[in-house]
Order: C-alpha cells, then structure tokens, then sequence
C-alpha cells in the first residue's frame, strides 16, 4: 500500500507461551502493509521470549513483571507507527482486521479509537467456559456496534496523535486501566466499535479465574460510575438491572421458609422471569446459535455472573463510602 500509515502492533505479554504462536502468526498474516510488531514481555517465565525469537519478532522486555497497562504503555513508547494497534497476546487476528482498522479511521477523523469484537468460538476450544466467555463478548460488542462509551483494551486501534492526547494507561488501576483513557476519549472524540475488525480470543478456562476477574472490574469501575466520568462495559445499565434482579432473586429464594408463607415464593418467581426477560434477545441468540444444553449451561453461568457484578458493585460502593486510600486512586491518579 503506496503511502499507507505505519500501524505498530502493541502485544503485551506475560506467560502466555501456549498461544503467543498463534497471535503472532495471525500478525505476519495480515493483509495490511506496512506494520511493525512490538512485542513487549512483562517477565515471563515460560517460553514465550523463545517462541517469539522462533518466529523473528523482536522481544521488548520491562524491567520487572508490571503489569499489562505499563506493558503497553512502553510499547506505545517504542512503537514507530502513525497508528497503534494494541492487540492482546491471547487473541488472533482475522487476516484483514488490520486493514479494517486503518479503513474506519481513515473515514473519519472525529474517530478517536476503533475497537473490534472477538469470534463466537475462543481460540482454543478446550473449556466450557471460554466457549461462554467468547459467546457473551461476542453478543455483547455486537449489540453495541456503532458509537461506543468503553474501549475493548484487548483490540483495538488508535492514531498517534490522538494517544499523545489521551494517554497512557493507567498503570495503577487493576483490570480497569483502560477506563481513564475511555474517559478522556469520549470528551473529545468518538470511540466506534465495530465487528469488521475480528479476532479468536482465548478467554479465561475456568469459572473460578473468570467470576474472579469479573468480581475485580466490577469494584474497580464503581468509582467511574459513581462519579458519572463512566459507564464501562460490565455496569450498563442493562447488565446493572439484570445483576440487581439475580441478587433479588437469590435474596428471596429462602423468604417462604422464613416467613412460613408457601405463596411468597412468588417473588423469587417474579424476579427470575424479570431477569431472564431483560436479555432475552441474548438467550434466544445463544440458544438458536448453539444447542440446548450449551443453552442452559450459558443461561446458569451469566446467572453467577450477574450475581458475581453485584457483589463487585456493593463491595465497590463501600469501598468508596468508607475507604479514603480507594477514593485516592481515581481522585488523585498518580503521574
């Protein structure tokens, strides 16, 4: 491509040696030219210096296992591109997702970051979990193409120009470094998310890693919410009102035994068929793409899920009630 911007793809990385290959292949595959690849390991200890060095990418290393925004962050500083790209290492691009990227940002300049989706079916299909996982993003994202108020941190694309306004990631805010970056993007630009830009994801394997992380980025977003700077991804107000109506749920499931009253049950009924009917399109989707019993296996995990954010979310707002040194890290950001 005669003229064409420089894309430098930012790949942070820290132990993810069994699927760094398939990342990195997916990269050298793509349509777009000319792109460099900036690898930047945060203190691996598996093989995965050894599998870059196997496929040719040169290894940026930081001085200590940081974390993945100053992983990034050093990348971006390295990066020689007119756009950054930044690409997690567990993720595999669709071979044009690149020129896609370029494409949307190029017909607009009013586009701050462009971000894309991951493929229904996670990279390695070996879990249950990550099937659900992949599904839920994938619908989720789908749902909300067009403009956006969250940035996808694991993919998604940004010009020069606009990172030296709004960044760097805030290397301080566990699983929500990207939501100060949101922030600042969306008080000058648009953020547009859209599924040209493709890629298979290779999610969290077990339920335990996954309600973990979700519980994490619940609580850490509750300060953004509260104060109305923003609303990320996991507390819309869709996904607010269902994990309301599952902890209602639960809440009412014992009150017959309580009460003695067998007809209180009711409640717990009526909480439940709120919950299932506010996202009802997003099961009918899972259970027309996918079979029945996969089906039931989506619908009782997103009910632990949306259980797992509001007790991220109470235990969030208290935090911020009560707790001076978290109020600290929104209010008094360090440099």
């Amino acid at each position: 491509m005669s003229g064409a911007p420089l894309v430098s793809v930012i790949i942070p990385n820290y132990n993810y040696a069994h699927v760094l290959e398939h990342c990195l292949r997916a990269v050298q595959a793509q349509t777009y030219s000319p792109l460099e690849i900036v690898l930047v390991d945060d203190g691996s200890t598996d093989d995965s210096v050894q599998v870059a060095q196997r496929l040719g990418v040169p290894v940026i290393h930081t001085p200590s296992n940081s974390g993945v925004a100053a992983a990034r962050n050093l990348g971006a500083q390295r990066a020689r591109g007119e756009i950054l790209f930044f690409l997690d290492s567990d993720v595999a691009l669709d071979p044009g997702a690149i020129a896609a990227a370029v494409a949307t940002l190029e017909s607009d300049p009013g586009i701050g970051a462009v971000c894309g989706n991951y493929e229904p079916v996670p990279l390695i299909r070996d879990s249950l979990v990550k099937e659900y996982r992949n599904l839920f993003h994938h619908y989720y994202w789908l749902a909300a193409e067009g403009s956006a108020e969250f940035l996808v941190p694991a993919l998604f694309a940004m010009p020069r120009r606009v990172w030296n306004e709004v960044g760097p990631f805030s290397e301080h805010l566990l699983q929500t470094e990207a939501a100060s970056i949101a922030q600042r993007l969306t008080e000058r630009y648009e953020i547009r998310l859209t599924s040209t830009i493709r890629g298979r994801h290779d999610d969290d394997p077990t339920l335990r890693v996954a309600l973990r992380k979700v519980f994490t980025r619940t609580r850490m977003q509750v300060p953004f919410f509260l104060q109305r700077r923003y609303a990320a991804g996991v507390i819309g107000s869709q996904e607010s009102r269902a994990s309301l109506f599952a902890a209602l749920t639960l809440t009412a499931l014992p009150l017959p035994l309580v009460t003695g009253l067998p007809a209180v049950a009711g409640l717990s009924l009526l909480s439940l068929a709120y919950y299932l009917f506010i996202d009802r399109r997003m099961y009918r989707f899972v259970f027309r793409s996918r079979s029945v019993p996969f089906g039931v296996f989506f619908t009782a995990t997103h009910f632990l899920v949306n259980l797992t954010i509001a007790a991220g979310a109470g235990i969030g707002i208290l935090q911020w009630l009560t707790s001076r040194s978290f109020r600290r890290l929104y209010l008094e950001a360090p440099a």
